[in-house]
């Protein structure tokens, strides 16, 4: 297993960002209710890529599978230390259907309808994982669940929960909650919750 729970050091700040309390639990936050997710959802992929389509969930499985130990922060204030997740890096997805040079954003967008939005080169690092477990069982639906993003080096807000596709663009869109005020960067030792 991979552990990534000194990227801090990165960023210049302690394991908990400015600002956090470390909690065991894990609260329930989402922009409304937990959505019906087929149970093989699938991903689609279009944009600045070679190959667009849909990806299936087993395919992505097979794809690269890794287990990671990361730290994840809510922009709500609280963190949750040393969470074990396994899914597969972006890096690897991103080699899959071949990205466009030109490509230098991406929007995940959600079942529910949930977007956010992140630079190119901050989706391209191995601790950014679609995530379909959480301490080695299906992440629950509550969670985001089959098929989550983890990004333990920004608020967790831009990890969409309930995955369903990616897109790649050569210009920014802001997600639901940037459109709404939150940082675009969101970055959790510089405390960027805002715009």
């Amino acid at each position: 297993m991979k552990d990534v729970t000194d990227l801090h050091e990165e960023f210049g700040g302690e394991r908990l960002p400015p600002g956090q309390r470390e909690t065991s639990s894990f609260p329930v936050l989402s922009k409304g209710e937990t959505p019906s997710v087929p149970t093989d959802p699938g991903l689609e992929v279009w944009g600045a890529v070679e190959d667009d389509g849909s990806i299936s969930f087993d395919e992505l499985q097979r794809l690269g599978a890794e287990r990671q130990r990361q730290d994840f922060h809510c922009v709500t204030g609280w963190s949750r230390l040393g969470c074990v997740f396994e899914g597969l890096p972006f890096p690897t997805l991103a080699a899959r259907v071949g990205v466009h040079n030109d490509a230098a954003h991406v929007l995940f967008h959600a079942h529910d309808g949930y977007t956010t939005d992140l630079p190119l080169s901050s989706c391209l690092r191995a601790e950014v994982l679609l995530a379909w477990t959480l301490e080695d069982e299906p992440i629950p639906a509550e969670h985001g669940g089959p098929l989550r993003v983890v990004t333990p080096h920004k608020y967790a807000y831009k990890g969409a929960k309930w995955l369903s596709g990616i897109e790649f663009l050569t210009e920014r869109e802001r997600g639901y909650w940037e459109r709404r005020g939150y940082s675009g960067t969101a970055n959790p030792w510089d405390e960027e919750r805002y715009s």
